[in-house]
């Protein structure tokens, strides 16, 4: 038990650790560009490449935690990171520099292990706020974004980067004695799991959400360090400071964005989200002034970090069983999100002189995923409505206001043996008995017209010809304007009499 409560400290520390490593190259661009003599497109490149290989093995990652657990993989991950950042500070051209930042990536694919073992130690209702108490580990990215560029100053940047091989090692050690060697393993084939959720629509939309929302804090990340220094001529450590209070807010709303998808309905929290980052992304167009744009960013940064935290609430809810390659997928689609914005601005600056369209492409998909996420809340409505239907106990029919069979239940079939099939477009006149005469049905409908409903016993004849009595309930369905669009019936089969 007590190995057990380390793992949420430990993991998250680790993912501080890692994404300390993942952002060594863009928090010390000021100082390397210098160095190296680097162009604007080559700037964009080695800032944006690490994040190439920390996308594609989120999926493969995500898998092996589920298989050899959060120990192992934290472990060798940090053990084989000492090379690439050893590489780094002895690197002498633009090459050297993609190399090295090709194979950093892997800092930012460990993200996977923690979203996919933590949940293991905790119940469904407490995953939200779990999952962003560790994605809160992006404050890696603003003490190295912050602290970076302050030592650079004073011993140079190679050295700096050579203090990052200490951390490695010794996070490596302390995953290695500390992790939990116990930790539940799932063993199911990478082929089947993905098999079994690539076809789900819902997989689709939160990697879109996330690439998104993360895609959004990796890209300001990693483009602001350089941006500031070189559109707003800020001094490279107040470039670095400012970047880091984006990301320390990002982060810091991340576990809320957690919290609140546990305590509310986490679509309407994302339509909040979206919406921030639409407006975010208009004001942001327009390159305003330093207090605007600052503004703008800050913004971004706290719809972000909502949106990180809600969205990993979703998907333990939806993928219980697939959690593994789902967080997989839709973290990686994540770190893809912060690796084209980068090189798309520099492309469109140069081509155009302004970021204008960048940020206005920003504003557009936000746009079209607060869409989308209204869809999906209203599906999820749908889809609620559908399961009450078709999993409730008693009989249900509905009719339209002229009297035909538009839907039935299981329960309705298990009653009266007929299947959806053979008794909708009909009326439900098929189910008389012949037992009551037209006066009891006038009855029954002008109850209906007077007060509402009606309730009461009435014998009607199954399939198979057998009468039977049952409890019936009927209610009008009205609209919004109060116009009757539909007629529910709801019943249950009551003990045999004498007829």
């Amino acid at each position: 038990m007590r190995t057990q409560k380390k793992q949420l400290p430990l993991q998250t520390l680790s993912l501080v650790a890692g994404f300390m490593v993942w952002v060594i190259l863009s928090a010390l661009m000021p100082f390397i560009k210098e160095d190296l003599m680097l162009t604007e497109n080559e700037i964009a490149m080695v800032t944006a490449i690490p994040v190439v290989l920390g996308s594609v093995l989120r999926i493969p990652i995500g898998y092996w935690t589920n298989k050899y657990g959060a120990r192992k993989l934290f472990s060798i991950s940090f053990a084989f990171l000492l090379f690439p950042v050893y590489f780094i500070s002895l690197a002498d051209s633009y090459i050297d520099l993609l190399i090295g930042g090709l194979l950093v990536g892997v800092s930012g694919a460990i993200f996977s292990v923690g979203v996919t073992s933590l949940p293991k130690y905790y119940p469904k209702e407490r995953h939200g706020f779990v999952n962003g108490i560790y994605g809160a580990g992006n404050l890696g990215t603003a003490v190295t974004t912050f602290s970076a560029p302050v030592i650079a100053s004073q011993i140079g940047w190679q050295s700096t980067v050579r203090l990052y091989m200490v951390l490695l090692a010794a996070f490596a050690l302390l995953n290695f004695f500390l992790g939990d060697k116990n930790e539940p393993k799932v063993a199911t084939p990478l082929g089947e799991q993905i098999k079994s959720v690539y076809r789900n629509q819902k997989l689709w939309a939160l990697s879109l959400f996330y690439f998104l929302t993360f895609g959004s804090f990796v890209a300001f990340t990693i483009y602001l360090p350089n941006f500031l220094v070189s559109h707003f001529e800020l001094d490279k450590v107040d470039a670095g400071i400012r970047t880091a209070g984006f990301i320390a807010l990002a982060t810091f709303f991340r576990p809320i964005g957690g919290w609140l998808g546990d305590k509310f309905n986490s679509f309407v929290i994302l339509m909040v989200v979206f919406a921030g980052m639409t407006i975010s992304g208009i004001l942001l167009s327009f390159t305003p002034s330093l207090t605007l744009y600052t503004i703008g960013c800050l913004a971004v940064a706290i719809s972000a970090g909502v949106g990180n935290g809600t969205v990993f609430k979703l998907v333990p809810l939806y993928f219980s069983k697939q959690a593994g390659i789902v967080n997989g997928i839709v973290s990686a689609m994540g770190g893809l999100g912060g690796f084209f914005p980068p090189l798309m601005l520099a492309f469109l600056f140069n081509l155009t002189g302004h970021y204008a369209i960048g940020f206005m492409a920003l504003s557009q998909i936000a746009l079209a995923s607060l869409i989308i996420v209204i869809w999906m809340y209203y599906q999820e409505k749908l889809s609620l409505a559908k399961n009450v239907i078709d999993h409730t106990a008693e009989g249900i029919m509905i009719t339209d206001v002229k009297g035909m069979i538009e839907k039935v239940n299981q329960a309705f079939t298990t009653v009266t043996g007929y299947n959806a099939e053979e008794v909708i477009g009909k009326n439900p006149s098929v189910l008389r008995s012949g037992k009551h005469g037209d006066a009891f049905y006038k009855e029954m409908w002008k109850s209906i017209n007077e007060t509402g409903f009606w309730q009461g016993e009435i014998w009607n004849k199954k399939k198979n010809g057998v009468i039977y009595p049952e409890m019936l309930t009927i209610s009008p369905v009205k609209n919004e304007a109060g116009e009757i669009k539909n007629f529910v019936g709801i019943f249950s089969e009551l003990p045999a009499k004498n007829k």
